[in-house]
């Protein structure tokens, strides 16, 4: 496989070195060919039998070092000094031979490690089924993400509110550095290895900043962007990450941890999943603030080795405006508006409050609006429709560009809460049939998919999903 183990050569105290656990009777589950093709991996998938005794946490992987990663964080605001990878075990690093990234092989779910603090550091097959799902539909849809490799059953149970099944997720991303990482150093006033951690960090995701004049400072300009956009992605999906914690939140810009996350059925700007978000922290509306809040408390660890306050704040300050800049244009796109100018933005946001008010379904309401340009009869979405319809007619193609625009941007199908439910309670009957069916559905996003249209459509009101829980 060529691993490479270059976190792990970093000093000792970055992570623990840890040991899978051994499962009595696995069972794959899903295997990501493209995704293993993106990582050279093609031929582990010719050996089944040992795919599933690597990605159970049965077999070592050939040439890896298997660590747990150390790091702290502030969950819902409150800062815990110590948490680390408590159910994951980071295996390696491949690099692609498609586009020459690094990236980390991660199992979830595999067991204890130094970092599990009393827990059994097992995964219910619940979170495994809802990251495979999300995590790959959020790449097809264009979100950074990591990703999914692999999904195995381990053949036993784990107690959580019940006995569940348990099971493993393969997950691959950038790297797991986050925000809380370099929180674990900075709390312990480890200037050595916060150093060394930004030199790392820096060197692995944003290069060119190691050639500027203050690269520390330039780092964290570069991580700024990447929220930014990435909280822009989120925001014009209807998603709702429900975990924004500082040990959730990546340098790299990947969407991290499908917790109690969920996609909006009707659009309310304080929407909440979560069943541990009791007062909104981490709302829909609130996901911009909360980002550029997760990215000052990384400040506070930088400016440990370079810069005054002032020179964070500053580049702080331009999260907001690079979020507006990054959401607008995704939704003026969504809108098939080829343009983005103030007069659009009021335009979104007049699409927002209609949404509200009339407690209409997000992504739904997108296509039945674009179907709208072919129609001649009373508006069915107000003086909204009106002046959109006015807007469209003036941009240069009309509404047959903003047509193929809107085609393009506005997904036919996102995984929707219920279905992802249905999916996990036929998994734990052994019933893979409803995961494969949506997984395969969710790799085309904008594609109309004969036969399979009820993936498209809202939830009835019995199959409403109102709450989301954590996997732990």
């Amino acid at each position: 496989m060529n691993l490479i183990n270059s976190y792990a050569q970093l000093p000792e105290h970055f992570y623990a070195h840890t040991q899978t656990a051994s499962v009595p009777k696995p069972a794959l589950i899903a295997w990501n060919e493209d995704l293993a093709a993106h990582l050279g991996l093609n031929d582990l998938g010719a050996d089944k039998e040992s795919l599933v005794r690597i990605f159970s946490g049965s077999e070592p992987l050939p040439g890896g070092k298997t660590i747990a990663m150390a790091y702290a964080g502030h969950q819902f605001g409150h800062f815990v000094p110590q948490l680390g990878d408590g159910r994951a075990a980071l295996l390696g690093e491949v690099v692609s031979p498609v586009d020459g990234a690094r990236y980390d092989i991660q199992l979830k779910g595999s067991g204890q490690t130094p970092f599990s603090r009393r827990g059994d550091g097992k995964s219910s097959l619940g979170p495994v089924i809802r990251e495979y799902l999300l995590s790959e539909a959020m790449h097809r849809l264009g979100v950074p993400t990591t990703r999914a490799l692999a999904a195995v059953s381990t053949g036993e149970m784990v107690i959580r509110e019940s006995d569940e099944p348990g099971g493993v997720l393969t997950r691959v991303a950038a790297s797991h550095i986050r925000v809380g990482t370099f929180q674990f150093f900075a709390a312990r006033n480890d200037q050595d290895a916060l150093a060394e951690l930004t030199h790392y960090a820096t060197a692995r995701h944003y290069p060119d900043a190691t050639t500027k004049e203050r690269p520390v400072l330039a780092f964290f300009s570069e991580v700024v962007e990447a929220q930014a956009k990435l909280i822009a992605h989120w925001m014009a999906l209807g998603f709702i990450h429900g975990v924004m914690n500082t040990d959730n939140t990546a340098i790299s810009g990947e969407t991290l941890d499908y917790g109690p996350c969920a996609f909006m059925d009707e659009f309310h700007i304080d929407k909440v999943f979560s069943s541990i978000d009791q007062h909104g922290r981490y709302a829909y509306g609130q996901q911009a603030n909360m980002a550029q809040w997760n990215l000052a408390r990384l400040a506070e660890c930088l400016m440990m080795l370079e810069g005054e306050q002032e020179d964070y704040e500053s580049a702080l300050e331009r999260f907001q405006p690079h979020f507006e800049a990054h959401y607008f244009a995704l939704m003026c796109e969504k809108l098939g508006l080829a343009s983005h100018n103030k007069s659009h933005d009021e335009l979104v946001t007049g699409w927002l409050q209609h949404l509200q008010d009339h407690q209409l379904d997000y992504s739904l309401s997108f296509r039945q609006l674009a179907a709208r340009m072919n129609k001649n009869d009373s508006p069915v979405f107000g003086q909204f429709e009106i002046r959109w319809l006015q807007c469209i007619d003036e941009q240069p193609g009309g509404r047959q560009s903003a047509g193929q625009l809107m085609a393009s941007t506005n997904p036919v199908v996102i995984p929707r809460n219920h279905q992802v439910e249905r999916a996990i309670q036929a998994a734990f009957q052994g019933d893979f049939s409803v995961f494969n069916e949506l997984r395969q559905v969710l790799a085309e996003p904008f594609t109309e998919q004969p036969g399979f249209a009820c993936y498209s459509e809202p939830p009835l009101a019995h199959e409403r999903v109102a709450m989301t829980f954590c996997g732990t």
